[in-house]
């Protein structure tokens, strides 16, 4: 009762105010708005009411115009970036340090023995020694099922339209015109368009009788039509085969050997990889950090599956980080390094020197990506400048602080590191390669219950890998799911580098350096193999590149103020007073429907009851009389109707009658006066 009341009451409110229809209360809007244009509508003549209604509708869409562009823009979240240079004492970063090479050579030449037979008698066919200086070893038989896991072919390319498929330790051809079939074999016999083709009878007995290939290190550079490829099929004899094609015979051998390698090692347990591999003791001969001495103990082991052992210095994880207390040469970490290149594998590591990378502390080191190299037989010096940068978040930018809200799940986590996007990618790709292939690769790390890859298991996980790494479906689905990180740092390095040791003092050192390492007189060490390192804060000067959102909410409604101020001459109040007549609308429009729900009930109740009332007398009669029965006029025909009754007509009982008072004319009234 109490809603229903003040539902009456604000309707007796509303109907004291501009009007009952909505052209009066459009009017009364003209009249008592602030904002310019129109009141001219209802006050100017006809012609000039046109023009003001013209001008205002105009004005008004110019208004709303620019609203939404205002409005799009301020929902656009752009950002704008500011460089600011401070100055204050900082942390020095964490300096990671690992050999080109990832293994002793001395330690897996048992484990990569055949391979590196297989790949030697390869080079020797390719290339065509001449009789009598071949080096192969005809006394024992090469493992062909290891090179049939992953064979290297020769492309014949004189006949672009149709190539052929050598391979190399096979007398069989195949026609390139359908690379995936692999099927379309002929014999040794056919002829080959080549000019430099051998036939089928001159072969080379390495316990397999097989064809050689033909000669490439005596055709010009006009004949040289031939190209080195890795086969990979998605299983050992099958047709679906593709071929991964190398401009030169270098970049092909060391991706056949690569590939080969990572099955042999991933077979090979944790820990006997790290013993293969360089030890701290052996590499790190010298440490000094400022003032201060180190030695090896002072870094933290870590097994790169590049790189072999890495050694990190000043990684936060155990202890403090350490701070630099001034810029300059004299306060930074300086080390001697042995890098023992006589020791390298020769048909994996191609590159020789030390492997080294700046990065924060707690991070996981990445140098494949970020990492420099540091040539044997100098002395590397490198400047640090310290770049801070500070992103927004959401919805500025789709960044992250720790990588919780991010889909892929981090494998990096086991080494207690801090999230990064290198290693959101890595691990987004690794668990891509254990859904399609059904093992992980060797070079990224595992979850729990997946093996590695390799040929025996596995012998369409080269195929695989190679297929899904050039997906570019399934890079962009990695890229789409990692975030960058909200705040970074970033180390800019200025590298310089001399000769170390100069040739007058290259023997007392190698002499001293030996002495203290192998405890020997003899000089154990050369310049290929010994690098120094310098690393330090060029100033204290650091940047910070830092984001701030480029439109703000005073932004907006300041612009939104000016354009309706300019354009209609309008303000916050005449945004209210627009606020009112639409709510004054609104209960027109409510009265209206209220009204028409009251019209329709009478309509339905006079459907319902067509006949009049029935008078007092009527009432009366028939409580007295029993019998009686009101006389139906509407039944008798018009021209038999009943004469009226002669006599005194009864007295007027309908006078008693209580009617309503919006019934009573305006005689009832002057009666009751």
């Amino acid at each position: 009762m109490n809603l229903r009341r003040y539902f009456i009451r604000a309707l007796h409110r509303l109907q004291k105010g501009p009007g009952y229809t909505y052209k009066e209360l459009l009017v009364w809007y003209c009249d008592n708005t602030n904002t310019h244009g129109p009141k001219r509508i209802i006050k100017e003549g006809p012609k000039k009411k046109l023009i003001w209604f013209f001008l205002t509708l105009l004005f008004a869409s110019l208004v709303f115009w620019q609203w939404g562009i205002l409005i799009n823009t301020y929902l656009s979240y752009n950002v704008t970036s500011s460089l600011s240079i401070g100055f204050k004492t900082m942390k020095f970063p964490a300096v990671t340090v690992c050999n080109a090479n990832p293994f002793k050579y001395s330690e897996v030449k048992h484990l990569l023995k055949e391979l590196d037979r297989l790949i030697e008698v390869a080079l020797e066919r390719i290339l065509q020694p001449t009789p009598g200086n071949s080096s192969e070893n005809t006394s024992l038989p090469l493992d062909l099922g290891l090179w049939h896991q992953i064979p290297l072919v020769l492309i014949d390319e004189h006949n672009k339209d149709n190539p052929i498929i050598l391979d190399i330790f096979e007398t069989s051809q195949t026609s390139a015109g359908n690379q995936t079939s692999a099927g379309n074999q002929t014999s040794a016999g056919d002829q080959i368009s080549a000019d430099n083709q051998t036939s089928a009878d001159d072969q080379t007995s390495v316990g397999n009788q097989t064809a050689a290939p033909p000669a490439l290190a005596n055709t010009t550079s006009e004949e040289k039509k031939y190209k080195l490829a890795v086969k990979l099929c998605s299983h050992q004899g099958s047709n679906n085969c593709t071929y991964r094609n190398f401009t030169s015979a270098a970049q092909a051998v060391t991706e056949w050997y690569i590939l080969q390698s990572t099955s042999i090692l991933s077979k090979v347990p944790l820990q006997e990889r790290i013993r293969m591999g360089y030890q701290a003791e052996d590499m790190i001969l010298a440490c000094l950090y400022g003032a201060e001495p180190c030695n090896y103990k002072n870094f933290t082991q870590i097994y790169h599956p590049d790189h072999g052992n890495c050694y990190i210095f000043n990684w936060g994880m155990d202890e403090e980080a350490l701070n630099s207390s001034n810029p300059g040469a004299e306060f930074g970490l300086k080390l001697i390094l042995d890098i023992s290149q006589q020791d390298y594998i020769p048909y994996l590591s191609s590159a020789a020197g030390a492997r080294l990378m700046l990065h924060q502390q707690k991070s996981f080191p990445f140098l494949k990506d970020q990492g420099i190299y540091a040539m044997a037989g100098t002395e590397t010096s490198i400047g640090v400048l310290v770049d801070e940068l500070e992103r927004m978040g959401y919805p500025y930018s789709d960044c992250t602080m720790n990588g919780s809200d991010v889909p892929v799940k981090n494998l990096y986590s086991q080494y207690n590191t801090s999230y990064s996007i290198q290693a959101c990618l890595r691990s987004c790709f690794q668990n891509h390669m254990i859904e399609i292939c059904g093992c992980g690769h060797y070079m990224f790390p595992l979850p729990e219950g997946v093996k590695y890859c390799n040929n025996e298991d596995n012998p369409g996980w080269a195929y695989c890998y190679s297929s899904l790494r050039s997906s570019i479906r399934h890079r962009q689905i990695c890229i789409d799911s990692c975030k960058e990180t909200c705040n970074d740092t970033q180390y800019k390095m200025t590298i310089s580098m001399a000769d170390w040791p100069s040739e007058a003092s290259e023997d007392w050192i190698f002499h001293i350096l030996s002495y203290e390492r192998d405890m020997s007189t003899n000089v154990t060490l050369d310049r290929n193999g010994i690098i120094k390192l310098n690393i330090y804060f060029q100033e204290y000067n650091y940047r910070t590149i830092s984001e701030s959102a480029a439109t703000t909410i005073v932004w907006l409604l300041s612009s939104l103020g000016g354009q309706f101020g300019f354009w209609m001459g309008g303000s916050v109040l005449c945004l209210i007073e627009f606020g009112e007549i639409i709510i004054d609308s609104l209960w027109i429009t409510i009265i209206n429907v209220i009204s028409w729900c009251k019209g329709l009930k009478q309509k339905r109740a006079q459907a319902r009851y067509p006949d009049k009332p029935p008078t007092v007398s009527e009432l009366v009669e028939a409580h007295t009389n029993l019998g009686f029965q009101p006389e139906d006029t509407g039944t008798l025909p018009r021209d038999e109707a009943l004469p009226p009754e002669p006599g005194t007509p009864p007295p007027n009982y309908d006078s008693l009658r209580v009617q309503p008072l919006d019934v009573l004319g305006p005689d009832s009234d002057t009666e009751t006066e």
